[in-house]
């Protein structure tokens, strides 16, 4: 006898988060940076935000988590890069923890996400995702964090989703034709996009299962 291992509709409905993506966790995260190189350049802002699912099978990201982290010692901060993110490093009013601290309270709440949902892995979605990756990569070696949750190279890209889904790559353009709302004076800071970023992921995913359905 010949089993159809395809999920239909109905169970993939009831399939909890840890079967719809091959036991990894959705975790969005957005970087703030100061320049392109995950090795000399300094990391200045990191957000995440945890992706779940409902009792239906929808997704919906959580809050998002942000750290302003210091630079650490010998970091490059390129002034283009400034410029772009709007980031003061030495102002004093920006409440900057070093870049252990900011990690591990940020990575904590994915592991304990990862026990809760019976998840293997977290994996990276972004915006341009390896980027994002690069730099999480990056810290975490620099700072000689164990159990990393997070799948070393795997992610999921909007860059390419956005693509195929509306025809857009740039984040605010594909955020835009998926009829979300886009609020330019807030974007290039790592809170915002990361929860642009998980909501634009969210109505991707969301909207395959519905056109599944209608088949």
């Amino acid at each position: 006898m010949v089993h159809d291992s395809t999920l239909t509709a109905t169970q993939s409905q009831m399939m909890p988060i840890a079967h719809r993506f091959r036991g990894f966790l959705p975790v969005v995260v957005d970087v703030e940076t100061g320049g392109f190189n995950p090795a000399t350049d300094a990391l200045l802002e990191l957000a995440l935000c945890i992706i779940a699912m409902d009792e239906d099978g929808w997704l919906h990201p959580q809050p998002v988590q942000v750290r302003h982290i210091e630079p650490f010692p010998g970091a490059n901060i390129e002034q283009a890069a400034l410029e772009f993110n709007g980031i003061r490093p030495d102002h004093p009013l920006r409440p900057a923890v070093d870049e252990e601290t900011g990690l591990r309270s940020l990575l904590n709440p994915v592991r304990q996400a990862l026990r809760d949902t019976g998840c293997k892995r977290a994996v990276l979605v972004g915006h341009n995702a390896h980027f994002d990756l690069s730099f999480l990569n990056a810290v975490i070696a620099r700072v000689g964090y164990k159990r990393n949750p997070f799948h070393p190279f795997s992610c999921f890209d909007t860059a390419t989703l956005g693509g195929l889904a509306y025809g857009q790559t740039v984040l605010a353009r594909a955020v835009t034709a998926a009829g979300l709302e886009w609020n330019s004076d807030r974007a290039h800071s790592a809170a915002y996009d990361t929860e642009r970023t998980a909501t634009l992921f969210c109505t991707i995913v969301n909207r395959w299962r519905h056109l599944q359905e209608l088949e």
